[in-house]
Parts: structure tokens; sequence; C-alpha cells
């Protein structure tokens, strides 16, 4: 694992980074640094796995069952985190994407730790458990200086971006088929081939 002060100071992205596309903002986050500063240190994993979730008309989004307590963050402003509890154990992490009230996010999937991460970071909820987020980050500013998706330093590497059906979606009809899950080709963290 790199040195943690290689890659500091590290910036949050602008707001106008999440207002756009959320496909042509899923894409945008391979390759991004997500950083949780924990007790003065800096836990950092880069972002290799996401799926992109296209509001109220996608029937494997939250939002597809319209506005309620649960998708109130995933409604709101772009830039902030949905985060949500599977199996009654697994916390899992979206950014929203797009214009407020569109109800439109993108799930982290997978990270490659580059700093103070120990743990497995393939698949959502360990991604949650190694950056230690839980229920407490529900509707976090991810332009905070605490938990925050940061341009990688010096020049981003030239990746190739697959796009494959998400997982877990099969109760979704015709939108369990569609290719809006997208990895970083070729890298080892990536959750599921």
């Amino acid at each position: 694992m790199k040195p943690v002060n290689k890659y500091l100071p590290l910036s949050a992205l602008p707001r106008a980074f999440y207002e756009r596309d959320t496909v042509t903002v899923a894409k945008a986050l391979l390759g991004k640094y997500l950083v949780h500063v924990v007790d003065g240190q800096s836990r950092i994993g880069r972002i290799v796995e996401n799926e992109a979730y296209l509001g109220p008309g996608d029937l494997a989004a939250h939002t597809s069952k319209g506005l309620t307590k649960r998708t109130r963050a995933m409604f709101g402003p772009p830039g902030h985190a949905y985060v949500y509890l599977i199996y009654g154990m697994h916390h899992c992490m979206n950014v929203v994407t797009e214009p407020e009230g569109t109800g439109t996010a993108v799930l982290l999937r997978a990270l490659e730790p580059v700093a103070n991460i120990s743990d497995n970071t393939r698949g959502p909820g360990r991604l949650c458990k190694a950056m230690g987020i839980d229920l407490s980050f529900y509707g976090h500013d991810f332009c905070s200086d605490t938990l925050f998706i940061a341009r990688a330093p010096g020049e981003p590497p030239d990746i190739t971006i697959i796009e494959r059906p998400r997982i877990g979606v099969d109760y979704a009809g015709e939108w369990a088929s569609k290719l809006l899950r997208f990895y970083i080709e070729g890298n080892p963290y990536v959750s599921k081939r």
C-alpha cells in the first residue's frame, strides 16, 4: 500500500461534477478517489466499479417507489450521499446525481485500496465497511472535507470502461439487462466480472 502523504492534499470535486447525467457521472467517477478522514487519518480508495440508477422510471432504482423517508436523499441535491442498509447488516452508499428532485444516483461497488485500507473492498457492503461508512452518513455532502471524492493527483491514467448489467436486480424486468454497471477493465478489485 502506498503512503498516504503522497496523495495529500486532495480536495473535493465541485458540485457541478455531480449535476450532470447519471451515466456520465458514473463513468467519470471511475479512477477518482473516495476519501474518508477518520481520527485524522485519510482512508483512500480508487473507485473501480459502480452502477447507475436512473430515477423513478428505472425499476431497479429505490426511487421507482417514489419519494419516501428512505429515498429522500436520492431526490435531494446532487453531490450528497444516499446510504442504506441491506439484509439488515450491510451498508451501501450512492452518490446523488442530476438536479434536485430527479431521484438518480450512482452506487459505489468497489474500490482499489490506496492508503490506510486493509479490508476487502470488493462489493458495496465491504466497501462501506472498509471505509467506515454507515447510516450516519445518510445525506452527507461530498463537497465536505471529511468524506469526499477527489481527482487522482497527476495525470489520470488511461482506462477502458466495461459496461455490464447491474448485479442483484433480477426483479426489475427489462431494467435488469440494461448495461448500467461500469468498471475499469482488468482491475483486480472489481467485485464481479
